[in-house]
């Protein structure tokens, strides 16, 4: 969808995520140079009202914040925490306070809630169509084993 040549894609309604929750999505965004890159983005919904997004990437080795432990918060659940290595950060702003990172900051992405909708504003998404076919460009087999590292 495209208002005043602001590209606008919902990526979910509003009720998917709890006040004091955050959700990762696994979206693919067309790059500068016209091809199709994975990005990870999280929302986090502060409140009834409140909602931010990020990239879904620690600025300390560029690791998802949800990796090893599986989720967004430390057990105050005041600050987005990265699962790998502990860092901080304000939920508001993307700021790190605490950790390998502090003073980086995670990349805030442009979102607007419409009527009941999370939209992603700005940035151009591939199609659900255009993004089946370039999965299948990455789901071609390959003679190498699958290994799965599990951090402890």
């Amino acid at each position: 969808m495209s208002t005043n040549d602001v590209v606008i894609y919902v990526i979910g309604p509003t009720h998917s995520i709890d006040p004091g929750e955050a959700k990762a999505f696994s979206l693919m965004r067309v790059g500068e140079d016209g091809v199709a890159k994975p990005f990870p983005i999280v929302v986090v919904r502060k409140n009834a009202t409140e909602f931010f997004g990020f990239v879904n990437r620690c600025p300390h080795q560029g690791l998802w914040l949800n990796i090893g432990c599986g989720t967004f918060f430390g057990e105050d659940r005041k600050r987005l925490r990265c699962g790998r290595h502990g860092a901080e950060f304000e939920m508001e702003t993307g700021m790190c306070i605490k950790g390998p990172c502090q003073s980086a900051s995670l990349e805030p992405i442009p979102i607007a809630i419409i009527g009941a909708d999370i939209c992603l504003c700005g940035i151009t998404l591939v199609e659900e169509d255009e993004e089946a076919n370039a999965q299948s460009l990455v789901d071609e087999p390959d003679e190498s084993m699958e290994i799965m590292i599990s951090p402890d």
